[in-house]
């Protein structure tokens, strides 16, 4: 891909990161379809729409695209199967599941086919026949988070990203949220479809109000105490903007719906003289949040300018004339109080807008939340973006609609004092954005452009306040932590770390985890994990953790899963299980010796069916490769740019290490057939009780964690006799991610291709990393089964979208414990990330 460089158009606060466009085809091609929709799920899918038009039988097909944000170019493109325009498009709040809703009334509800992340199937719908769709939603599922600004420096979670009381839309039996959605038509129908648990679908649908008219704009908000809310339109400004209460309720198994009027307004722009007929049009009218029913932005336009405003619900005391306070005493104590719409901030005329997207970070808004974020200048989730039609971009704040930060497109004209790129201004109308979202910590925003071309544009956290660099790494950091807590991928977070800032977020991020508590700390053990890895990746100072960090979420897998495997003899044993037991025992006897250790376990929690011991084999051979490698490393230790150094100090992964090998020894007497095989240089060498022997000494070393002693010489010099001893195995680490991150750090536009891989872009962290990943034509491996693939693989596999682990996609396995093995990572990675499906050649 060429690379252009940015030009004089950054205007703090934003720049370009990278733009993916369609090859053009002399038959077929991508158009943007009008309307153009796109949709950007927490876990970094973004799903937008084009038209596939084809020129020989002059029909359009209705596409949908979904695109994982780190590999722009591998797009999964689906033929929605809608007849006319799609209208709308939504992600649900666990990002795995996506509404489609089209000009003729259809929705439809698309789902991961095998958890993979290009690869989408349609389950369930619900229709209006002939009605398009103007407005969808998920419905809440009562999960309402709140960020706390002021309190970024506290130590406990809990206190910076509070639990809202918010209730579902609706619940089952036990309080359990129920899933389904709710869209709004044009000739004023509201319409409810919701999931059973058992997989069938209860549709209903209602008129808004008595009298029905059309609506051409809604929107659908959320109120803490269960009930929808819902704006509506006709699309003149002389018109009011209404707005409806909606309660669904279930009644015999049917869907019910119920709705009430609220409180409407009329535009201010229509009712100001001096604007009275300008804006003839609303072309935008949103609600603030999801979850923020009282407070909306409305856009009002005409062919070349427009202009926007905030409003927002308060209770208002009704003044009450004085001839009624004497007759009813009651009314005198009590001032009777309405709802009512009044204007928060508006702006001057604006070029027009094209498109708007707004924050999903669940910022509190409080005054002092407010004050310490200006003061600290932490913006993600105060700013909303607005588009213009001569492809610039705005963010201006959501309260005050003042600017924040700027972006001018190729075509936007810039102020006089800035010179403009060298190019001819074409007559023709310029490109601009028709669909944009924002990323869920607002750092990044997509557009899809009057071409169809995705944009990504990196929103820096401060909009372009020069800041020192511990504030910056503290603004990172409170979003990272943000991530942890909720489970979202953090991959738009990456976007703004610098190689120079990459160990000190590691360390600080330790930091925040270690003060936690200790149920917390459990709950985000591997989490953790896979955030220091995917941090380690930026910095060719680092990279070699990487493998230490997968490595570890792996024996971490390993630990849990043999230990599971374990039963207690007697079954009315009240004590600890035996797998908490095993771990007592090995760390209370230190013994060197193996054999010493195993004596005071209970042999008989440890027999297992042959068949299973035996498929256990490949996972028992890599715990056992890793310490003899590990062990061989030791004496040249001063290296840390090789993988597997932070585990010579890290007495949690050893103790792990120790217990699993009195595991594997045990075992090995049941069946010595799945034991881990060395090469020995003598046959009668105990090749396991010498490793043991020098893993414990190493583990004694490091066991407190505030008190590191370093190993003796007689320790280190029994591991350097090892590799005359034992054949040091290679160890087959998690290759190098060929993701776009990496790529987007010295601030340059990359120019992508749907479907087409980028070449390796002359990257100077891959060159380091090539000493420890297999070249090209080697075999393959299968990370999590560690199973050999060969050098050109016949299984289809599927490869994470984050660490690029790979393995197969069906299982050649029938035992129950290797079944339990890969239930561990069927929907995601063990770092967490999604799967997708690769091609049968890719090697």
């Amino acid at each position: 891909p060429d690379r252009v460089p940015c030009g004089p158009g950054r205007a703090g606060g934003m720049d370009l990161a990278y733009v993916c466009e369609w090859e053009k085809k002399p038959k077929s091609n991508h158009c943007p379809s009008i309307p153009l929709v796109c949709a950007w799920s927490c876990r970094n899918l973004i799903a937008f729409t084009t038209d596939l038009r084809n020129e020989e039988e002059k029909d359009l097909t209705h596409m949908v695209h979904i695109i994982d944000t780190e590999h722009p170019w591998d797009v999964y493109s689906v033929n929605s199967g809608h007849t006319e325009v799609i209208t709308c498009l939504e992600w649900d709040q666990s990002g795995s599941r996506l509404l489609s809703a089209d000009a003729d009334g259809h929705i439809k509800c698309w789902s991961m086919t095998d958890h993979l992340a290009n690869s989408w199937e349609n389950t369930v719908g619900s229709v209006v026949e002939g009605d398009p769709v103007v407005a969808l939603s998920w419905l809440h599922n009562g999960v309402k988070l709140a960020l706390h600004v002021e309190k970024s420096g506290a130590s406990n979670f809990g206190e910076k990203f509070s639990r809202v009381k918010f209730s579902p839309s609706l619940t089952l039996f036990g309080g359990k949220p129920m899933e389904g959605w709710i869209a709004v038509t044009i000739s004023g129908l509201v319409t409810v479809s919701l999931l059973k648990p058992n997989g069938q679908v209860l549709t209903a649908t209602e008129s808004l109000c008595r009298l029905r008219c059309r609506v051409a704009l809604a929107d659908v908000a959320f109120t803490g105490g269960g009930n929808i809310v819902v704006a509506t339109s006709d699309g003149s400004s002389t018109s009011p903007v209404q707005f409806y209460k909606v309660c669904v309720s279930v009644v015999n198994e049917k869907c019910k719906i119920d709705t009430e009027i609220l409180p409407s307004l009329f535009m201010r722009c229509t009712t100001d003289p001096a604007r009275k007929d300008k804006y003839p049009a609303i072309t935008h009218l949103k609600f603030l949040a999801r979850d923020m029913s009282e407070q909306v932005l409305l856009c009002a336009s005409n062919q070349n300018n427009s202009i926007v405003e905030c409003w927002s619900l308060r209770k208002e005391g009704l003044p009450v004339n004085n001839i009624f306070q004497q007759i009813s005493p009651v009314v005198g104590d009590k001032q009777p109080m309405i709802l009512k719409w009044r204007i928060l901030s508006a702006t001057n005329d604006l070029d027009r807008v094209s498109a708007v997207a707004l924050p999903k970070l669940p910022i509190s808004l409080t005054n002092t939340d407010l004050k310490v974020a200006n003061d600290t200048k932490f913006f993600p989730g105060l700013g909303l973006a607005l588009a213009f039609h001569d492809g610039s971009v705005h963010i201006v704040h959501r309260l005050s609609l003042q600017m924040m930060a700027v972006f001018y497109g190729s075509s936007s004209q810039r102020p006089v004092d800035e010179p403009a790129l060298k190019r001819p201004r074409t007559a023709g109308p310029l490109v601009h954005f028709k669909a944009m979202q924002l990323s869920w910590t607002s750092l990044a925003l997509a557009g899809v452009d009057s071409h169809g071309k995705l944009s990504m544009l990196r929103i820096s956290p401060s909009m372009g306040h020069v800041l020192d660099m511990n504030m910056s790494l503290r603004h990172l950091l409170f979003l990272l932590e943000y991530c942890m807590v909720t489970g979202y991928d953090w991959w738009d977070i990456l976007l703004h770390v610098q190689p120079s800032m990459v160990q000190n977020l590691v360390e600080k991020l330790h930091e925040e985890y270690m003060r936690q508590n200790a149920a917390l700390q459990q709950v985000l053990s591997t989490r953790i994990v896979a955030m220091k890895a995917s941090l380690c990746k930026l910095s060719s100072s680092t990279i070699a953790r990487v493998c230490d960090y997968h490595a570890k979420l792996f024996l971490i897998a390993i630990s849990c899963t043999l230990k599971s495997l374990l039963r207690p003899h007697f079954l009315n044993t009240p004590d600890k299980s035996p797998g908490d037991r095993l771990t007592e025992i090995c760390s209370k006897i230190t013994d060197v010796d193996i054999d010493k250790v195993m004596i005071n376990l209970k042999t008989e929690e440890f027999v297992l069916e042959m068949t299973t011991l035996q498929s256990l084999q490949q996972l028992l051979q890599w715990v056992g490769d890793f310490v003899l490698y590990l062990l061989a490393s030791l004496p040249n230790q001063g290296s840390p740019v090789r993988p597997g150094h932070s585990f010579l100090r890290d007495g949690a992964s050893l103790g792990m290490f120790r217990e699993l090998m009195v595991v594997i020894r045990i075992w090995g007497l049941l069946k010595p057939s799945c034991l881990p095989v060395y090469t020995a240089t003598s046959d009668t060498q105990d090749s396991m009780s010498l490793l043991f022997r020098l893993l414990t000494k190493l583990w004694l070393c490091c066991r407190e964690e505030n008190h590191i002693t370093e190993p003796d010489d007689t320790l280190i010099d029994e591991c350097c006799l090892l590799p005359s001893q034992l054949l040091i195995p290679n160890i087959d680490w998690l290759p190098i991610n060929d993701g776009i991150i990496s790529k987007l750090q010295n601030k340059q536009l990359v120019r992508l291709q749907f479907g087409k891989a980028p070449g390796l872009i002359g990257h100077t962290v891959s060159s380091q990393f090539d000493a420890f990943v297999r070249a090209p034509g080697q075999p393959k491996i299968d990370h999590l089964r560690r199973l050999h693939l060969g050098a050109y693989p016949t299984e289809e596999c599927k490869s994470c979208t984050r660490c690029g682990c790979v393995t197969m996609l069906k299982s050649p396995n029938k035992v129950t414990a290797v079944k339990q093995w890969e239930q561990r990572w069927i929907k995601n990675c063990l770092c967490g990330g999604l799967w997708r499906k690769m091609p049968l050649s890719y090697s």
